[in-house]
């Protein structure tokens, strides 16, 4: 009987917004796996004690990356993780963008601003775009945490950001807003066990005006979707840039459309997508299938 740990964040004294993990639980459950959720950074947890790890909804770590690597490579150590530690280490960090660009994938055109990088030089209003709207969030996020959209006319906020950004020690993005997605939406088409699972849709997150320390709502009115053939080519490109082309065995590739009405990758998402699978609840038996290989293939 295998044994899978999915790992998760601690809500602390409210509930958990993975929807899908008490559902894929009992799942894997029934289909006679001994299987729990554990948070990630549970001291006390065995992590050795089990076949496999899989990577669910530890939605927390990007404030936490440094420390949530260290436990990825801890787990590796001792059994199967999935997706693999390098995979995670990779993908963690958002200038994956850049080694995606330069596979020749289509991204969202991305600048970055680490702190210390030009020293001596103050990051000023004529460093940021003054001829379209953009886009300022960190390299390790989630969730639109620390994302806003502005105008030209809102770069002294935007610098503002930024510098708050620095002296937390993160690296900032800027990347024009592709202003399509407020027509056209983020596309997320889901991939497990190496095949497309399932897509879907949702409108655009980032609303004029709304500060980047605001909550958000993540995933806003999403819906499933039938992904076209230029949609699936692009994301499979980014997948087959992935480094030393590891043994995935999730996915998700967020689309956007270019202004020249192209998909481009806006995010790869390699370590902790939510599966949406409240709303494709017919993908539910692949998962657990493709979970259940993963985990009788350890060793």
């Amino acid at each position: 009987m295998p044994r899978v740990a999915l790992a998760t964040y601690d809500p602390r004294t409210g509930p958990s917004k993975d929807r899908d993990l008490p559902v894929l639980v009992r799942a894997l459950r029934d289909a006679g796996a001994e299987a729990e959720a554990v948070p990630w950074d549970d001291e006390s947890a065995d992590w050795a004690a089990f076949d496999l790890v899989l990577i669910r909804s530890t939605w927390d770590y990007s404030w936490r990356a440094a420390e949530f690597t260290a436990w990825a490579e801890k787990c590796g150590q001792v059994t199967r993780i999935a997706n693999p530690v390098d995979v995670v280490r990779w993908n963690a960090d958002k200038r994956y963008l850049g080694d995606l660009a330069a596979a020749g994938v289509p991204v969202v055109p991305t600048r970055y601003l680490a702190p210390g990088q030009n020293p001596g030089q103050t990051l000023g209003v004529d460093d940021l775009p003054g001829d379209r709207e953009f886009v300022v969030k960190p390299v390790f996020g989630a969730g639109a945490r620390f994302a806003a959209r502005y105008t030209p006319g809102e770069r002294e906020t935007a610098v503002a950001q930024v510098a708050r950004m620095h002296a937390e020690g993160l690296t900032a993005m800027v990347q024009p807003y592709l202003t399509r997605i407020d027509v056209s939406g983020e596309r997320a088409l889901q991939f497990f066990g190496g095949r497309l699972l399932h897509a879907s849709r949702k409108r655009a997150v980032l609303s004029p005006g709304t500060a980047y320390d605001a909550d958000k709502v993540a995933h806003p009115d999403l819906e499933p979707w039938t992904p076209t053939a230029a949609e699936l080519a692009v994301a499979e490109r980014a997948l087959a840039a992935v480094p030393d082309t590891p043994e995935l065995l999730y996915a998700r590739v967020d689309l956007v459309d270019g202004e020249d009405g192209a998909p481009r990758v806006m995010e790869l998402e390699l370590v902790e997508p939510n599966l949406f699978l409240w709303l494709h609840p017919t993908s539910l038996p692949t998962v657990v299938d493709a979970i259940l290989d993963a985990a009788a293939a350890t060793g």
